[in-house]
């Protein structure tokens, strides 16, 4: 039976190349979020985060929603929807307003953001969120509050995350496709950094790397921001077909053994641990299981990471990741997942490395508290936030950005470069 509408109830939907997940929490009268239900589905409609067939899109959407639906006991009519694909770009336009000394009252502050609402122009892209930041008093930057504080001059700086239109509208139009509205449309970094990463984390400067199925996103966080971004367009599902590839076997199978036998890190024993591994179908009858050693297995998933840090370690260093040895790195993301990972990526990029695995969540199954799921717990959590957003109401509507970006991104990448 259908309920009443809770404007308490918050759904998110994660749709990667790997799975379709949705997660129902309900935000308590003190701000805290408690999962109600999760669900989960294989992804088959998903090419490197972008929509490749709709129809089995829809329909992943929809049972992983129903799922959610049955545990949680609710019936949902809108979600918050992520969009990992790459081709985002993040930017930051600052805009200001002469006010004559007078106290800032807040219709000061309105006249600023539509100032800054209308000065934007996408260029062909479409804006996922134009998000106000930080403000200016004459000299003095990073001002938070600034109603009731005297000034000559008021600025903004205004965060704008912006992705190539035809996929994301493709991503919406998926989703209510499957009978639900689109609250919001995500960008994935965004979403992902607030279930991974601490406050203090984002103020200083980390970066982020989402090892997904399909694509691996690397992203730049200081200053309490995004502030740089970057796309790889590989991920796990990669190393699991080179599996497949190498012992001739299915990509199911290749799976199953990249997760239960599969390491990043090699041990002694390696060269001594049999797997059985199973032929692919339309071989043979009777065709007996072909036995590899741990030790041929880890050799074929190391190529691919040795290619794929080097681009990780490439990405970081044209985003300005530079400075301190001791700079963090933050692992999430299904590859994550992967025994070793993280010793393998520090010893690549001789820094700090850890796996990032979602909080903040009371109620979130173990099924769902690994990295994989980092995106998904972030949704909820930016959801619950309230972010303001100078797009409006409608997630897919393009907004302006005509000021240059140049002010608040290059002051964060020289404070990087100078050991911020």
């Amino acid at each position: 039976m259908a309920q009443g509408r809770n404007d308490k109830l918050i759904t998110a939907l994660d749709i990667g190349s790997s799975k379709v997940c949705a997660l129902i929490a309900e935000k308590g009268d003190g701000g805290e979020l408690t999962v109600l239900g999760t669900g989960q589905r294989e992804s088959r409609g998903v090419r490197r985060g972008y929509i490749a067939d709709m129809e089995r899109t829809e329909v992943a959407i929809r049972e992983a929603v129903e799922q959610a639906e049955r545990i949680a006991g609710v019936n949902i009519e809108e979600a918050w929807v992520g969009f990992s694909a790459g081709g985002l770009v993040s930017r930051v336009a600052s805009v200001e307003v002469e006010l004559g000394g007078h106290r800032i009252e807040q219709s000061d502050i309105d006249d600023l953001l539509d100032a800054g609402r209308n000065s934007i122009d996408p260029e062909g892209r479409m804006v996922l969120h134009a998000q106000p930041t930080l403000y200016t008093l004459d000299d003095v930057r990073g001002v938070k509050k600034p109603l009731g504080l005297h000034a000559d001059k008021l600025g903004v700086d205004i965060h704008v995350i912006a992705a190539d239109a035809s996929p994301v509208r493709n991503l919406d139009l998926s989703v209510r496709s499957a009978h639900l509205a689109v609250k919001s449309i995500v960008a994935a970094p965004i979403a992902t950094g607030l279930a991974c990463l601490s406050d203090e984390e984002r103020e200083l400067g980390v970066a982020l790397v989402e090892l997904g199925a399909g694509v691996t996103n690397v992203s730049l966080f200081a200053g309490g921001m995004l502030v740089g971004l970057a796309a790889i367009p590989y991920g796990g599902s990669d190393i699991t077909d080179d599996i497949a590839s190498a012992f001739g076997t299915r990509r199911s199978q290749a799976e199953r053994i990249k997760c239960f036998y599969g390491s990043a890190t090699t041990s002694p024993r390696d060269n001594h641990d049999m797997i059985d591994v199973a032929p692919m179908a339309g071989g043979e009858e009777g065709t007996e299981p072909q036995r590899i050693t741990r030790a041929q297995l880890i050799s074929v998933i190391r190529q691919r990471l040795d290619l794929l840090s080097g681009d990780i370690a490439a990405a970081l260093k044209q985003l300005g990741f530079a400075g301190p040895v001791g700079r963090q790195v933050v692992l999430t993301g299904g590859g994550a997942e992967l025994k070793g990972i993280a010793d393998y990526i520090q010893g690549v990029l001789g820094r700090a490395v850890r796996i990032g695995r979602p909080r903040g969540l009371a109620g979130l199954p173990e099924a769902h508290a690994g990295p994989a799921f980092a995106t998904l717990s972030g949704l909820a959590l930016y959801a619950s936030s309230n972010p303001v957003d100078l797009r409006g109401a409608d997630p897919t509507r393009p907004v302006p950005e005509r000021v240059s970006p140049t002010g608040l991104v290059n002051r964060l990448i020289a404070a990087f470069r100078s050991g911020y």
